[in-house]
């Protein structure tokens, strides 16, 4: 399946976004299963901020601990090799690859995580059942997915109610589910996952001081004009260049405006594979 579209790009707006995450706002929930000595795999990693601080956390004094970050596009591998050294990151490493084909033999790694991968996937069920297999027996799959459907702003500007319309549209069109996190438990059942094996969790991203809204907002009102999302939304017929600019001057308008927010939740498992 390496034909699939990925629905954001890698335009420099999309990879600066997804540079600003970290272990610590992206994985909260799983990061108390964390210690020294543990082989964790980042799957869909990036440019590796997060994978560079779980890689911090099992890192161990006999060189045991380490985390693997794997990409499929080699230019946001290459990213995260760069941002790793200028680091200092110690116990990491990153490569490309596919997830619906993890180059590792079964399990491989204690703990197998996504953050934010399979809402862009045509098959999320096969990823989850690849990932399960490289986890080792007793080993967790952990996985935190955003829900586009159940993201909430103030003011309810008509350019961002736009903005979400053309992104499900174009999400949808490239065979991916934009309300994954919805769907998590039952894509991990599944999978293979037995319900008893299955801890579920939520938290949110708020964007609501003036540094966070102008971070995502102004992001946002560059990628509806330079990114895949304009590419797609243009070819497919999902949005005029007009209506691309006006929901580009609306994410602008809404970082401005000190009593704006924005809410995006995401739900998230913590998937345990059992003992054989």
């Amino acid at each position: 399946m390496n034909d699939e579209v990925y629905s954001h790009g890698h335009h420099s707006s999309v990879v600066g976004a997804h540079a600003r995450r970290t272990a610590a706002d992206s994985a909260a929930y799983l990061l108390p299963r964390l210690r020294p000595g543990l082989r964790v795999l980042d799957v869909g990693c990036g440019p590796g901020t997060i994978t560079c601080g779980l890689a911090a956390l099992v890192a161990s004094p006999d060189g045991s601990g380490h985390a693997t970050g794997l990409d499929r596009s080699e230019e946001v591998v290459a990213h995260a090799r760069r941002l790793a050294s200028e680091q200092g990151a110690r116990g990491v490493d990153f490569a490309a690859g596919n997830i619906y084909d993890l180059p590792f033999a079964d399990g491989t790694f204690d703990v197998v995580h996504a953050h934010q991968v399979l809402h862009h996937l045509v098959d999320p069920v096969a990823a989850l059942r690849e990932m399960r297999r490289v986890a080792r027996p007793g080993g967790i799959v952990a996985v935190r997915e955003a829900d586009y459907g159940a993201m909430s702003w103030h003011p309810q500007l008509p350019e961002l109610d736009q903005w979400r319309t053309v992104y499900e549209k174009t999400s949808r069109s490239n065979g991916a589910e934009p309300n994954a996190g919805r769907h998590l438990l039952e894509w991990a059942i599944a999978a293979g996952f037995s319900p008893d094996q299955l801890e579920p969790s939520a938290s949110v991203w708020l964007y609501a001081t003036e540094e966070k809204r102008r971070e995502h907002g102004l992001s946002w009102a560059e990628r509806v004009l330079e990114s895949n999302y304009a590419d797609q939304a243009l070819e497919r017929g999902f949005a005029s260049a007009g209506d691309l600019e006006r929901i580009s001057a609306g994410w602008r308008a809404w970082a401005m405006d000190p009593g704006a927010l924005f809410l995006m939740p995401s739900t998230e498992i913590i998937a345990t594979k059992p003992l054989e």
